[in-house]
Formats: C-alpha cells, sequence, structure tokens
C-alpha cells in the first residue's frame, strides 16, 4: 500500500503541480506549487493526532548528532554542485564540492560504525547491511528512483518548453501513467506471492518497453505530443515501475527486525530520496546541456535513452534478489 501510493502520489503531484502554475494563485507563477504543503501538512496533522497510536521506546536512543550533520554534508557535497553546475559555468566551488564528497562520506561510514560496534543506534547502523535482501534492495532503489525523478522533470520541461503544451495538459499526458500505476501495483502481492522475486525482473522489461515507445513517439511526433501519442509508453511504463517500487520497498524491509524498523525504514526513505534528488540533478542537467546543440527532441531522445540503461541495470541487479520475500 505504501508503494502504490507513494508512486502514485509522485506523478498524481506532476498533474496537481500543473494545475497551480496554471491557476497562478495571487500572481506567484510556479511559486504556488509550495503552497500545497500547507493543506496537506495540517491535515495530516490532525490526523496523526487522532488516529496514530502513541508509542514510546521504554529504551530511547539519543540522537545521532555527528552521523546527521555528516550525512547530510556529503549528501550536499554532491547534489548542490551537480544541480547548480551546469547553470553556474561549473565554478571552482563546484569541483571542490565533489571532491570533497569521498571523503566526507567515508568519515561518515567510520563514524557509524564505531557507534555502531559500541552498541548504540547509529543514524544508518553498517551492521544492517549484513541483511542481504536490504543491500540488494537498496543498490535496486538507486537506479530506479535516478531514473524516475530525472524522467519526471525532463519531460515536463520538454512538454512544456520544446511541446508547447500548457502545465495542465503537460501534466495530464502523464495520467495514463499514474492510472496503470495505481492498478498494477495493488495486484503486485498476488504476482509476487505466485512468481517471487521475478516480478521486478518482468517489470523491468516491461518499463523498458514504456520508455522505448516514449523515445519513438518523441522521435516521430515531435513537437505533437500530448495523451495520446505518449499513452502506449506512457502505461507499459507505470506498469513496469508498478511490478517494481512497491516489491523493492517489501524486498529491503523484509528481514529487518522489528526492533530495528524505525531506523530500516529511514535507510531506505533516505536512500529513495537522495537517488531522486540525484536523478533530477544528472538527467536533469544532461538533458539541459544537450539543448543548444541538438535541439529539445534529440536531447529528450537522448535523456530516455540514458534512463533505458537504468532500467536496463535495474533488470540485470534484480536477478540477484532472493526469490521468496521472508
Amino acid at each position: 500500500l505504501y508503494g502504490a501510493t507513494a508512486g502514485l502520489s509522485m506523478v498524481a503531484g506532476q498533474i496537481l503541480g500543473g494545475v497551480l502554475v496554471a491557476a497562478d494563485l495571487w500572481g506567484s507563477g510556479w511559486r504556488s506549487v509550495f503552497l500545497v504543503n500547507v493543506p496537506v501538512v495540517i491535515v495530516g496533522l490532525v490526523l496523526a493526532l487522532r488516529t496514530v497510536p502513541e508509542t514510546r521506546s521504554q529504551h530511547p536512543e539519543p540522537v545521532d548528532g555527528p552521523g546527521t550533520v555528516l550525512l547530510a554534508v556529503s549528501l550536499l557535497a554532491l547534489l548542490v554542485p551537480l544541480a547548480e553546475g551546469r547553470a553556474a559555468g561549473w565554478p571552482l566551488w563546484t569541483w571542490l564540492s565533489l571532491a570533497a564528497f569521498p571523503p566526507v562520506t567515508a568519515v561518515f561510514y567510520a563514524v557509524e560504525r564505531r557507534a555502531d560496534r559500541q552498541g548504540r543506534t547509529p543514524l544508518v547502523p553498517p551492521s544492517l547491511f549484513q541483511l542481504v535482501s536490504l543491500r540488494r534492495g537498496l543498490a535496486l532503489i538507486v537506479p530506479f528512483s535516478i531514473g524516475f525523478s530525472g524522467f519526471m522533470f525532463v519531460i515536463a520541461v520538454a512538454l512544456q518548453r520544446g511541446a508547447g503544451l500548457g502545465p495542465v495538459p503537460a501534466g495530464l499526458a502523464l495520467a495514463p501513467m499514474a492510472v496503470v500505476f495505481f492498478f498494477v501495483s495493488l495486484a503486485g502481492p498476488r504476482l509476487v506471492a505466485r512468481y517471487g522475486t521475478r516480478v521486478v525482473t518482468a517489470g523491468g522489461v516491461v518499463q523498458l518497453v514504456g520508455v522505448g515507445l516514449m523515445a519513438l513517439a518523441v522521435r516521430q511526433s515531435w513537437p505533437h505530443l500530448g495523451v495520446v501519442e505518449l499513452l502506449p509508453g506512457a502505461a507499459f511504463a507505470g506498469a513496469g515501475q508498478a511490478l517494481q517500487l512497491p516489491i523493492i520497498f517489501r524486498i529491503i524491509l523484509s528481514e529487518v527486525p522489528a526492533a530495528r524498523a524505525g531506523v530500516g525504514s529511514g535507510v531506505m526513505v533516505t536512500a529513495q530520496q537522495s537517488s531522486l534528488a540525484l536523478g533530477v540533478a544528472t538527467l536533469g542537467t544532461l538533458f539541459l546541456s544537450l539543448v543548444p546543440g541538438s535541439g529539445m527532441r534529440d536531447a529528450l531522445v537522448i535523456t530516455l535513452l540514458a534512463q533505458l540503461a537504468g532500467v536496463v541495470l535495474t533488470g540485470l541487479l534484480s536477478l540477484r534478489l532472493p526469490r521468496t520475500i521472508g
């Protein structure tokens, strides 16, 4: 249910974002997209107070301050230059920041390993990665999330700046992906019970077909793209993603002990969200760098082909998953 909701929400957010931009609330233009968080947070707070049962640890652990700071610094050192480097002309600070990423990450790992060996609960316990399902599931979620977020960003820019669609039609062009994702993801548990984790591999093949069909549609129909032209590819891509994302979540947490469920889910979501940001930074930078020389159409096709490479990698990694989920 979490996987189905997360995937559907990410696509639905694209559509709602288009509606908000088109509405131009109080003359705020695209900035109104930030306002969607206000009612969501208010409703979430009310529902949490009314429905979420209170739980309190008998032996609460202190916050891992050093680990939190080091993780934040390492992620910023990687993501900020990748996101801002192209627009800034790749000044010296971007390269220094990227160079700082490996050593800062190494220090973060050393600090977490020491805390783990001392019996404390660090932010990211290295001992957790001894679980094969978690380790291999995280290896899958990284390329999957990079491709997912990179595609959502690039297709939105291409449809509006290249194909000339308004924000609402650009968002609605991906509606078939959201609808198919939701219904196929609900069938995921039954498919896994029957076929095991090879469902993830099958999902990679289906997504490969979907992204390939969208690249073909861009190549043949540009700049006349819309729901009709993108429908076959979007539907296949949504079905393929639905056969992967919720099941990968399940695999990652399947062997995590109940006492460490919070830490395990935190590691999973951190990896996913970091990869989503990395996808926008990398595939977005690739696309925008190609536009001046190759044009919008060819830049989009090349970026979709790069995403195809990520889909192939995800499919190959899925072959290393345990055949069944505990």
